[in-house]
């Protein structure tokens, strides 16, 4: 057996995410109710968008270029910013950032399933152990640790919006990963990745904010303005949003998507950490159970190619 190619910078990068991702949660939790979802995700990625325009505007500047590779960024705007957030948001009006966190363990299994169905990736024995040993964890969250729990089991809508979230998060990996032709090699135009995010967010946010719109203008809902909310904005553009996802885009880049799904089960142990110091929200031992299948999921994958 060849051990894989994951350096520790590597690491070091695809584990900067899930750290970020877990505060992001642990955040949304905070402000449910005081904020809609929808909205929420559409203030979080047109402040994140502000904040990169310093460093990216050149991309707009070249309008033929991003015209030219609308579809392309349409698609991965759409499913890795205007779905994926809106999804975990609305998961966490009615599950706990650890529950959410471990449930988007499932993501890798739609990598697999999507790399083998979409891209003729065949997968290696070790990535599909991990993956079930990561499925395993979250079925312990969503039974409780219950056998009885599983069999009678019934999905409440965070546990399905979370579900759909990381169908949308494994689709938008892959895309970055296998780029059409127009954004690979010598024809992708020499943006850096300040600019290559730019171009996401820029249509990203704009799905989001038709989102927004929509949820404000049906339900009636408004934002409850407050200092707290200010925080919990600043943070999710910055962390979450900017700084992650460059790590991941980088990190996708360098070990492809699913091996890279793997590292991103690590965020339930910092959401746990965080929940416990912010929310005073203690886990249950299911939950160590779960985490000790995923993160033998991201082990078994990492260490050894079969």
């Amino acid at each position: 057996m060849q051990r894989a190619q994951v350096s520790a910078s590597t690491a070091a990068l695809l584990t900067l995410p899930p750290l970020l991702w877990a505060g992001n949660a642990v955040v949304g939790s905070l402000v449910v109710g005081r904020i809609p979802p929808l909205t929420l995700n559409a203030l979080r990625w047109t402040m994140a968008l502000a904040i990169l325009l310093p460093l990216g505007w050149r991309v707009f500047a070249r309008p033929r270029e991003l015209i030219a590779r609308i579809p392309y960024f349409a698609s991965v705007g759409f499913f890795g910013i205007g779905c994926y957030n809106a999804f975990q948001y609305l998961a966490l009006r009615t599950s706990s950032p650890l529950n959410v966190t471990l449930i988007a363990a499932s993501v890798s299994i739609f990598m697999l399933a999507i790399g083998w169905v979409g891209y003729r990736v065949r997968p290696r024995r070790t990535q599909v152990a991990g993956a079930l040993l990561s499925l395993l964890g979250v079925a312990f969250v969503l039974s409780r640790g219950s056998v009885e729990t599983l069999l009678a089991l019934r999905f409440v809508p965070g546990d399905i919006f979370m579900l759909l979230a990381s169908l949308a998060w494994a689709i938008y990996s892959w895309k970055l990963a296998r780029p059409p032709a127009s954004m690979a090699g010598g024809q992708r135009p020499d943006w850096n990745w300040a600019e290559f995010l730019a171009a996401q967010l820029l249509f990203g946010a704009t799905f989001a904010a038709i989102s927004s719109a929509i949820e404000l203008a049906v339900l009636g809902t408004s934002v409850q303005w407050s200092p707290q909310i200010f925080g919990a904005l600043a943070y999710v553009a910055i962390g979450p949003a900017v700084i992650a996802y460059w790590a991941w885009g980088r990190g996708v880049a360098q070990v492809g998507p699913t091996l890279a799904a793997l590292f991103s089960n690590f965020t339930p142990l910092f959401a746990a950490l965080l929940s416990l110091a912010m929310l005073g929200e203690a886990p249950h031992w299911y939950h160590g159970v779960a985490f000790v299948l995923i993160a033998l999921g991201v082990a078994i994958p990492a260490l050894r190619k079969g």
